[in-house]
């Protein structure tokens, strides 16, 4: 048997207490389609990708940059679920944050918290319920959700949009199918015996996930996460450099309108092609942000080569160590450079004088200093 995306059937609705709830059909199966738009659409995305991995590994220190990306995908991926923060508050500590932004910082921060437990998992494990829950554990820790039953697969019926039952939006399959769906959806992820290319694959199973919905909160930003994570568990990406939610993010609407679409016109081509089209320019815009970060660390470390005197091997030091934390103080880079305060206080004060620095507190004492230039690259990427 296998699955003809012109005839597929997205699943059925069954009765509840008072309520229908959908219940997605299966999807471990070998899928087929003969629209030629899908194999052009993975084609050109599979390229850039290729492009993205290939030009990652040319990057010096790649490593250095992987945790602004993270942070990045962290906030972006819960803009959609509605929480604002600064990809610079990442790298501060809580009792910097102002109490009226505490809950949303914590959310995210949880987030960048679970992405990079989850990825340094894919040594060990790959992509499954397992490292979905303890990802999903870190998530809702001390956050709003921290009731919705951390780590676990809900064991109640929840809803999407609306207030309760009554006018939600969609309802999810009824909790008692959620081992069976989840099981399907892990093992169509690593099923060697059927030839679907691994790009359709994670969007098929993207869909699949949020449709299942199988936590009480948090479901976006988990299923999302499990984009990047097949891609690296896969060996599709070497390092954990493409993330969806800012194309996702960019029209917020068109992306619930694609997964929905799926469930009341069985169309699921139409969320394989929105799909690839999103990794194609992400990949594109990828390799973009790289060229950009290259070029502004050749052009930093140029000038401190030809300005900083005796200070430069200091300074590079601080620099290589913003490229990983873009937020330090005179007494943090004190500690990095094992220097004394004074040297630490100076080398700040030269970088704020080219404009690499900006003080973000405004404050005499306990002064605060971004990387702005590293910081804007990603946010005009978004």
């Amino acid at each position: 048997m296998s699955i003809v995306l012109e005839q597929y059937k997205s699943g059925h609705y069954e009765q509840g207490a008072g309520y229908k709830y959908f219940v997605p059909s299966l999807i471990n199966d070998q899928w087929l389609w003969n629209d030629p738009v899908i194999n052009h659409l993975l084609e050109k995305a599979s390229f850039k990708l290729g492009e993205l991995n290939s030009f990652s590994r040319l990057v010096p220190d790649l490593n250095l940059f992987l945790q602004i990306h993270i942070a990045t995908e962290s906030v972006t991926s819960s803009r959609i679920e509605g929480t604002q923060t600064n990809i610079e508050d990442i790298f501060i500590s809580e009792e910097e944050i102002k109490p009226e932004y505490k809950n949303d910082w914590r959310e995210v921060y949880n987030y960048f918290i679970a992405m990079n437990k989850a990825i340094k998992q894919l040594e060990k494990i790959p992509v499954s319920s397992r490292l979905l829950c303890t990802a999903h554990s870190i998530l809702l820790q001390g956050v709003r959700g921290k009731s919705q039953l951390p780590g676990e697969f809900r064991r109640s019926q929840n809803w999407i949009g609306g207030v309760s039952l009554n006018d939600a939006v969609f309802i999810p399959p009824h909790h008692q199918y959620i081992p069976q769906l989840m099981s399907d959806l892990e093992k169509f992820l690593h099923n060697n015996a059927i030839q679907v290319p691994d790009l359709v694959r994670i969007a098929i199973a993207h869909y699949q996930f949020e449709t299942i919905h199988p936590f009480l909160d948090g479901n976006g930003r988990i299923g999302r996460l499990m984009i990047t994570l097949y891609m690296v568990n896969k060996e599709i990406l070497d390092k954990p450099l493409l993330y969806l939610s800012a194309f996702f993010e960019k029209n917020k609407n068109l992306y619930y309108e694609n997964l929905t679409r799926v469930r009341t016109h069985n169309d699921m081509k139409q969320w394989i092609k929105y799909f690839l089209t999103g990794v194609e320019r992400t990949a594109e815009r990828g390799v973009n942000t790289l060229q950009k970060i290259i070029m502004l660390k050749q052009n930093i470390e140029q000038t401190i080569i030809s300005d900083f005197g005796k200070r430069a091997q200091k300074a590079n030091a601080l620099l290589r160590h913003l490229f990983t934390r873009p937020v330090t103080s005179p007494a943090q880079a004190m500690k990095k450079l094992n220097c004394t305060f004074k040297t630490a206080n100076d080398l700040i004060n030269m970088m704020q004088e080219r404009k690499w620095l900006s003080e973000m507190t405004g404050q005499q004492r306990n002064r605060k200093f971004v990387f702005k230039p590293y910081i804007e690259i990603f946010k005009n990427e978004r």
